[in-house]
């Protein structure tokens, strides 16, 4: 475990692999920490130098007081990869961490080569929808709000197994202020127009099961970009790499072959 001071927040990190291995960045979801990503790190090829962190409000990472703006989120992302002094990665954001992904490459194209956006979109909900949820988690705490997301983010077969509860325990362990921080940030945001900009190798990822950003909204965003890929997991919710760990691995792989970054 490491520790970045980003500025007004720190910011933890893992990297590992060699580090001269061809870098490969992942930002994960809303109420997740950077632990989403453990279901396929054993399925990736050897040799990648793999860059996972906690955004802020999340896992270790501190906890600024919100609301957040998806500028900050994206900042810090861009120093601790500017500290790491990576370049020409393959950026794999899932749902926030996808809008991540398409605000870093627009704003620093030199740290990007290309872009895997599972499970996101360009504009998530709408204003109305999130201050609902601000408020509730402001009202009661993210715990309010677990049984509805965990609704959204599996299928009905994985939400019948032993290990939904890890999942529901990452969410609730959250804090309160940084999901409602993240929630603002989300809110915020519309990049329907700097991401149809971007020309670079980018993957779309969707879960036919997601009820955060179904399959079609994930499309609309990846066909922005022109000679995008777009893949679909079938028996998967908004966490396709949890549930469908295999293939989402298989596809990444593909994905990476194809960029000449494997």
């Amino acid at each position: 475990m490491q520790i970045f001071d980003a500025g007004d927040v720190r910011i933890h990190y893992r990297a590992d692999g060699p580090a001269d291995g061809v870098p490969v960045v992942f930002a994960n979801s809303l109420g997740t920490d950077l632990r989403l990503w453990d279901p396929i790190m054993p399925l990736l090829p050897k040799g990648l130098r793999i860059i996972r962190w906690d955004k802020r409000g999340h896992g270790l990472s501190t906890v600024p007081s919100g609301p957040y703006k998806m500028g900050s989120l994206i900042s810090d992302c861009e120093r601790l990869l500017d500290h790491l002094e990576v370049k020409d990665a393959v950026f794999v954001g899932l749902s926030i961490g996808g809008m991540i992904a398409q605000g870093l490459a627009v704003k620093r194209l030199d740290l990007i080569r290309a872009v895997v956006l599972s499970n996101t979109a360009a504009k998530i909900g709408n204003p109305a929808l999130w201050d609902e949820r601000i408020a509730a988690v402001k009202a009661n705490g993210v715990e309010s709000l677990a049984d509805a997301v965990m609704e959204r983010w599996f299928s009905d077969q994985f939400r019948a197994t032993p290990e939904l509860e890890l999942w529901r325990n990452m969410l609730v362990q959250q804090a309160d202020d940084g999901y409602a921080g993240c929630s603002a940030a989300i809110s915020g945001t519309d990049f329907f127009t700097p991401t149809s900009g971007l020309r670079l190798p980018c993957l779309g990822i969707a879960g036919s099961e997601d009820g955060s950003t179904p399959p079609d909204l994930v499309r609309e965003t990846t066909d922005l970009i022109p000679g995008s890929k777009f893949h679909l997991i079938r028996r998967a919710g908004h966490l396709p790499c949890v549930e469908q760990p295999a293939e989402f691995a298989r596809v990444l792989t593909d994905f990476l072959t194809g960029v000449g970054h494997v």
